[in-house]
């Protein structure tokens, strides 16, 4: 049978069709080129880190073409098998290499192992992925220039031009990573540090906020911002402001927690952890309350600030919601009570909720590991300060089966070892035979 030849200058159309030169394929837009070959870049540029770029922008534009069928990537070394299929030459090489002697695609038996080299494709390839390459590196060009003159504006307007300006940079740093850079290399990070103040209007405050949690800021920057009067107007927008500021807000702050030098005082605000419990149990939110738990999780990570956390009454309404959470919020939610549960006035709330053992003794040895640690713990925490009352109310809530299972499980032995205290300092309320029926797994005890 004679070996498939790949033609040299030309290129057919998928299911028939005429053959066209790679100059008029790629200039008529047959493979979405949309104009001419750009001259010398095939030499400046290296066609794999052109695909790395463009994949990232536009992987849904890529005619499927230019995709290697087992690998389902752009290819850069295209060759052709015997039956006509063409290939990336590593994949369809390891591919022959575990023995294979059929085409992957067709499945079609091969007469010829050599690849031939599939030259007009590789242009097509190297052409199109040009062309896409500079328009996008044009755009950046052109959103970079246009972020340096927000900049430049919003030094001399005010009012609404200057909302109007903090919007259009708030746009393009959320839709071109390269203005992120560009606005700390133009010293946008100060101008719009000195935007925050105790007269700034919320329309504009909540802008600047909103661009400033999309940039990397450094150790200066961040203390910058840690002004007093700056952080009280985070606070106001965070009580007052839409949902998209409120979770602006708590990413801000939480952003200026992970500097080491950070001060727990500047958290320390009756105002910042009311705002922050309203957001959480607002469910008609989700994204709200995951921003408001994370940075609660974090605020609760200070022991200083976890007495006024109970005052605002935020042991209660985390039990609650315990029920209606997700995974993910879900652990931080417990991670908060567990923070909680280590002072007195935390373990006195805990006790006080009526929510707390039931919703406690359902979610050990489910969801994860982690939250039957933290549920664990709150549960021993209540059963220890009130024995007579709490671990009873345990029991008859099913926790010594739980507790069994925990002991059983392959959970780690620090998580099984305090399940068995629990276990133990449950049994002394009952007799031995009681007990038992309560565990409802009499033979395990046994």
């Amino acid at each position: 049978m004679p070996q498939y030849q790949q033609p040299s200058h030309s290129w057919r159309l998928e299911g028939g069709g005429q053959i066209l030169d790679l100059e008029t394929a790629v200039k008529d837009g047959i493979l979405g080129g949309g104009g001419g070959i750009p001259a010398g870049v095939a030499e400046k540029v290296d066609l794999k880190k052109m695909i790395e770029e463009v994949d990232a922008a536009a992987a849904e534009d890529i005619p499927t073409v230019f995709i290697c069928p087992i690998s389902l990537e752009p290819m850069l070394d295209p060759v052709t098998l015997c039956t006509g299929q063409t290939y990336e030459r590593p994949n369809i090489l390891r591919w022959l290499s575990m023995g294979h002697r059929t085409c992957p695609t067709t499945m079609q038996e091969l007469w010829d192992d050599a690849l031939t080299p599939n030259r007009t494709l590789h242009q097509l390839i190297h052409a199109w992925f040009s062309q896409r390459y500079l328009r996008i590196k044009k755009r950046s060009e052109d959103v970079q220039g246009r972020a340096a003159e927000l900049l430049q504006s919003l030094k001399k307007v005010k009012g609404q031009a200057r909302v109007q300006a903090l919007k259009e940079l708030q746009r393009l740093v959320v839709a071109h990573s390269s203005t992120k850079k560009t606005i700390i290399e133009s010293g946008g990070v100060p101008l719009l540090s000195s935007l925050l103040g105790p007269l700034t209007s919320h329309a504009v405050g909540s802008e600047a906020i909103a661009i400033l949690v999309n940039l990397s800021l450094d150790s200066d920057s961040k203390s910058n911002l840690m002004q007093p009067a700056k952080i009280s107007l985070v606070v106001d927008m965070l009580n007052e402001g839409t949902i998209e500021t409120k979770v602006n807000c708590t990413r801000f702050i939480e952003m200026l927690m992970e500097e080491p030098d950070f001060r727990s005082e500047i958290v320390s605000s009756l105002s910042l952890l009311v705002g922050l419990v309203r957001l959480i149990k607002d469910r008609r939110y989700p994204t709200g309350a995951s921003a408001g738990l994370s940075l609660l999780k974090t605020i609760c990570s200070h022991k200083e600030v976890r007495n006024l956390v109970v005052s605002v009454g935020a042991v209660p309404q985390l039990v609650e919601l315990l029920p209606e959470l997700s995974p993910d919020p879900l652990e931080q939610a417990l991670r908060i009570l567990d923070d909680l549960a280590s002072i007195p006035e935390g373990r006195s709330a805990l006790k006080e909720c009526p929510h707390t053992i039931p919703n406690m003794v359902r979610l050990l040895m489910r969801v994860s590991e982690a939250c039957t640690q933290s549920s664990l713990s709150i549960l021993w925490a209540v059963c220890k300060l009130a024995p007579d009352e709490c671990a009873s109310l345990a029991v008859e809530a099913g926790l010594a089966a739980k507790l069994l299972l925990v002991i059983q499980s392959g959970c780690n032995p620090a998580l099984k070892q305090r399940a068995a205290e629990l276990l133990k300092l449950c049994s002394l309320n009952y007799t031995a035979t009681l007990f038992i029926s309560k565990c409802k797994l009499t033979r395990t005890i046994q």
